[in-house]
């Protein structure tokens, strides 16, 4: 569709030349259409750059409101890390966008939202009662969530994923739970990717008593990934 190109066309030059350096006959010309008939889309490039980030932005609110109703505060912790990078992962040329553009950032309403959005994932990653120690060093973490989204907006999102969860976890004095020794192993040695029909049972029973995914995928020693498919089924 048409207006979906302009989008992607308006995303493209934003990220390179900056939004107020980038016309609206410079993205027609982009597209290949008239002036007028972007205008027909879209009524200004204002319209433009909400249709690029509000995506993002409501991702964001979901993820972290989500988040917010589990159970326990490290539960509720790591929802919101998680979802939070996954977001910014997913949408990670929009980030680029704005980052070229820092004053797109001070912009209300999508600056109005991005500070609730940081503030709320600030609250949560602290949890409840923090000290000042315990709230600067969850502010530390959320703001590390996204930089190397943009830094290292190159390199495969799994990996960056995991480094970024990586450095979270050092961040917060957390390690990575410790696999058991013994246990079947994938190929060349990495998780297994399925587990047997009395572990599933027993997942589902655990995730059913409030346990969450990380910390049952870690039991099992498989992914994240392993355990919500067969929470699905």
């Amino acid at each position: 569709m048409t207006s979906e190109r302009i989008l992607e066309a308006a995303r493209a030059l934003f990220a390179a030349r900056g939004y107020r350096a980038t016309s609206m006959q410079a993205i027609a010309d982009e597209v290949g259409i008239t002036k007028a008939a972007l205008y027909y889309h879209f009524d200004s490039k204002e319209e433009i750059l909400h249709q690029l980030t509000f995506p993002l932005l409501d991702e964001l609110e979901s993820v972290l409101a989500q988040a917010e109703t589990c159970g326990g505060a490290q539960e509720v912790r790591w929802r919101a890390i998680e979802g939070y990078v996954d977001v910014h992962l997913r949408h990670r040329h929009t980030l680029t966008m704005l980052v070229k553009d820092m004053t797109l950032l001070v912009q209300a309403p999508v600056a109005d939202r991005f500070r609730a959005a940081i503030a709320l994932a600030n609250d949560l990653v602290a949890g409840p009662g923090g000290g000042l120690a315990q709230r600067v060093r969850a502010s530390q973490v959320v703001a590390g969530l996204a930089d190397p989204v943009v830094l290292f907006r190159d390199e495969p999102a799994d990996r960056l994923r995991d480094l970024i969860l990586d450095g979270a976890r050092a961040l917060l004095g957390e390690q990575a739970a410790p696999r058991a020794r013994g246990r079947a192993r994938g190929r060349n040695g990495g998780r297994r990717a399925a587990l047997t029909g009395e572990q599933i049972a027993q997942a589902r029973s655990l995730h059913a008593e409030g346990h969450g995914v990380e910390e049952i995928a870690a039991r099992f020693d498989v992914s994240r990934a392993t355990i919500y498919r067969y929470l699905r089924n």
